[in-house]
Order: structure tokens, then sequence, then C-alpha cells
């Protein structure tokens, strides 16, 4: 690119880092070779029927112009309802929930909202790379938090966070259930978490798309129930994983009016609003969710179960998933120690793809592990684990 002068413009500055990254390089592999796709979370099961009918009666009915800045009131009723039903969480409606176009933007406007140039975000390592990008775009640093492998799981490490947290610390962003390892913090994790943030001021931002796709023990529990949390928490989350629904993109953020108020400030400049169809349905569909995750989760449990054992017969070593899409797995025994060279080598091998999770970090980490996507029909599984076991051979 030609500069005035020879100096890159301050613009170019801000996005440098965010190149191609490695989940466009994995999904042209698969094109190119004729993989079988289990890198990226794209869900292939159905959605709710009746929600699909909601959406196509919205849209006869001309619900397709900008609909309120802060989201329609009936969603937000609704989700407001949501989370005092499920959590005892009171929410007001009008001041203390905004919809977003999905999660991903609502974690990008809490972030400009929270942040100024030289601030830190903590967040736990591996950890959804959009939370660094979200960063750099308000001007600060994410700092990686290593999740510790424990077992055929991972755990917190609650003096790495104490150690991680420094003066220029503002926020703690928290993703539980959590992608890409497919933990559920305990209640003793959210706990450490919660004294952490309030002995340093800090506001917790949290990720919870997955809150209704925890497998086993107990249910999701957010970090805001806690004592003292509420008032210091924005808890975000969406109807995309829930739904199957990830093209529409609605999300949401609940907290103190306060905090929201800051985060539609941000948001008002980024999309404003979107998806008025999409939102009039899912204000009705939110009142049942319970019965429809209930069936999605046991499809999404015997999928994962599939993958688990196939990856186990390749001759890998997965790791536990608890919640979400994802299960993680060394490759050390099928004579690896990069992820990354097992992940480009592997569609050549076998005719699958997958991500490696060294793409997640931010800071040092495992580089044998390795991300494997299970919400996918279940004969797209089945041939994935069937390719897999050529790797025994």
């Amino acid at each position: 690119m030609d500069t005035v002068g020879g100096t890159a413009p301050r613009s170019a500055a801000r996005v440098r880092g965010m190149a191609t990254s490695v989940f466009t390089e994995m999904t042209e592999l698969a094109r190119a070779t004729g993989a079988v796709n289990l890198g990226q979370g794209v869900p292939e099961l159905a959605s709710p029927p009746a929600l699909l009918r909601d959406v196509a009666d919205a849209v006869l009915a001309g619900q397709n112009q900008y609909p309120p800045a802060a989201g329609l009131p009936a969603l937000r009723e609704a989700v407001a309802a949501h989370q005092r039903r499920l959590y005892g969480l009171v929410y007001d409606p009008a001041a203390e929930v905004l919809v977003t176009t999905g999660a991903t933007e609502a974690l990008a406007a809490a972030l400009l909202a929270l942040c100024d140039p030289g601030d830190e975000v903590v967040a736990f390592d591996p950890c959804y790379d959009a939370y660094a990008a979200d960063a750099r775009l308000a001007g600060a640093t994410l700092v990686g938090v290593p999740l510790a492998t424990d077992g055929d799981g991972f755990a917190l490490d609650a003096d790495a966070l104490r150690a991680a947290v420094t003066p220029r610390t503002r926020v703690l962003l928290l993703n539980s259930p959590h992608n890409p390892t497919g933990k559920v913090f305990t209640r003793a994790e959210l706990a450490a978490v919660a004294e952490v943030s309030a002995e340093h001021g800090l506001t917790v931002v949290t990720d919870e798309v997955y809150e209704h796709l925890v497998y086993a023990g107990e249910p999701h529990l957010p970090v805001a129930a806690l004592p003292g949390m509420r008032e210091r928490t924005l808890v975000v989350s969406s109807a995309g994983k829930t739904f199957n629904t990830t093209g529409w993109k609605v999300g949401w953020v609940c907290g103190p009016a306060p905090l929201v108020a800051a985060v539609n400030a941000a948001k008002q400049f980024l999309t404003y609003a979107s998806g008025t169809p999409y939102q009039a349905a899912l204000a009705r569909a939110l009142d049942g969710v319970a019965e429809w995750a209930a069936g999605l989760r046991a499809e999404l449990r015997a999928n994962r179960d599939v993958l688990t054992e196939g990856l186990r017969a390749a001759g890998l070593r997965p790791f536990r998933a608890d919640a979400g899409y994802f299960v993680q797995a060394d490759v050390r025994p099928a004579g690896y120690q990069d992820g990354t060279a097992f992940c480009r080598d592997l569609p050549g091998r076998v005719g699958v793809v997958a991500i490696p999770t060294a793409a997640f970090r931010t800071a040092p980490g495992p580089d044998w592990l390795v991300r494997f996507s299970f919400c996918k029909r279940p004969e797209v599984l089945a041939d994935a684990v069937a390719r897999l076991a050529g790797l025994a051979g």
C-alpha cells in the first residue's frame, strides 16, 4: 500500500495483526481436499419448526424495518424473564437489557465502552479469537490466563489469575461454558473469579452463549448470580447456539443500567439495530427454551460421545467436553508435538479438518492440542470418525 511520507495510516495500524485466520486456511483446505470439516462450530442440526414459522410470519406481516435501538420490547422482556426464571437474576427490561447483533457485537461493544487505550482485559486461555481483536479495537491489550490441564479436563489456576491482574486491568472476560475447551467453571472457580474482581474493582463481562448446552453435573451458573456480582457484571448471551440459528445474529446484554447504557452508546455506532423479524420470533420462543434445549442437549451429547470414542480409537487422547460444541484432543500419540502441523496434514492423510488450539491462545501453552467440532449431522460425524480411523492404521 502506498502511503504519504512512507508511514502507514493509523487506521491500518489499529487492525494490524488481524490477517487471514487459521479458520479460513482450514476451511479452504476442506474445500480443496473434500475433507469433512470438523473445524468451525457451524451447527448442522435442526431449529425449532415453530420458531421458523414465526419468523416467516413476522416477515410477511411487515416486521422488516429497524427495531428500537435497544431491541424489541417483547424480546427484552423475554430475556429478563429468562434470567429471572433460570438464575434468579432480576433485570429491568427497559434499562438493563440490550439486544445486539449477536454475542460478538455485544462483546465488542462492551470492551469499546469499558476500555481506554492502554487498559488490559484478562481472559482465560485458550479463548475465542474475537476477544483479542475486540481488545485491540478498543486500544486495550488482552492478557491470557492459561487454564491448567487437570486429568482429562481443564481447571482454573487461581494463582495465575491473581498474577495476571495489574493496575491497568479494567475488565475480566469470563467465558463459561468455555470455547474451545468445553469446560464449565465450577461454583468454587466462579467464587475465585468473583473474589479477584471485587478485590481489584474489575467489571466482569461474561460470554454465556453455550448456557443451555451443559451435558453433565450442575446446570449453568452465571457468575452474576453470586453474592455481590450482579452490580459489576455484564452478562452476554445469544439465540444462535441454543436454537441452531447462528446466521440470525441475535444476542443480548444484561446488567446494571449504567453499564448497559455504556454498551449501548458504543453499539449504536456499530449496527444501530438489526434482525426485527428474528427478534419478534425469538421473543415467543424463549419461554419454551427449556424443553427445546433438553432435546438438543441429548442430540449433541450423543454426537460428543461418538466423536470422543472415535478420536480415542484413532489413537489420540481426547479431553472431557462438559458443554458446547467441541472436543479437545492431544495429538502427541499420533507423533505430533505441533497441533498446527497436525491440522495441516490431517486433510491429506485421512480427509478431516480440525483447528489447532494454538489459534485460540494469547499466551504460551500446550501446542499439541487440537479442537474438533461435533455439532454436525450424525451421518457426517460417522463419516469423519470412519476417516479418522485411518490414523491408527
